[in-house]
């Protein structure tokens, strides 16, 4: 069973969360959520409150996860400022195994220095930042990255990860449980 690991700050946006985490529970694989905080309760963009299976700060750094996931929403400024974010990304890396980001969160990547000679795509606010955007593309993975455009894109985004992490079988029938 596939291991992945979503990390929330406060602010972040549930449908780029909630979605794909649903899909790859719907796909057999096992999603544990972390708050960035100490908290256990974390509250998105539209006041959504989340009970977190853990926290950042419980997850010994060396746990190994088949994909750490990073949704976006304004919890992005968060994300970018704990350097144990960057941390996590780069040990992901370094193993050789995925990492995916959704709307502003692929800047996580580029401050890690991963975006460089990369194709990606991430939400359109962060096109002065992110010049080499694909603007055009829902879902772009690129060797183990995977980076989506936003909450329009959060369903192709989770399918595209079930497909990854579990089989191309398995997100269309993933696809076809619920009507995409």
């Amino acid at each position: 069973m596939s291991r992945v690991l979503f990390i929330l700050a406060e602010g972040f946006e549930e449908i780029e969360a909630i979605g794909p985490i649903d899909l790859l529970r719907r796909g057999g694989a096992e999603v544990i959520v972390a708050a960035l905080s100490e908290q256990f309760h974390v509250t998105g963009r539209c006041g959504i409150t989340v009970h977190a299976d853990t926290t950042l700060t419980a997850i010994a750094a060396d746990t190994n996860f088949d994909l750490l996931v990073l949704p976006g929403g304004p919890g992005v400024k968060s994300l970018r400022s704990d350097p144990r974010v960057k941390d996590r990304v780069l040990a992901q890396h370094a193993r050789g195994r995925w990492l995916a980001a959704i709307c502003a969160a692929p800047t996580v990547f580029n401050d890690a220095g991963l975006l460089e000679g990369r194709r990606y795509t991430a939400h359109r606010s962060t096109a002065s930042e992110l010049g080499a955007i694909l603007a055009g593309e829902r879902v772009v993975v690129d060797g183990f990255l995977v980076t989506s455009r936003g909450a329009g894109t959060a369903l192709d985004f989770g399918l595209k990860l079930v497909e990854l992490l579990v089989s191309p079988e398995k997100a269309q029938e993933v696809a076809r449980s619920i009507h995409a």
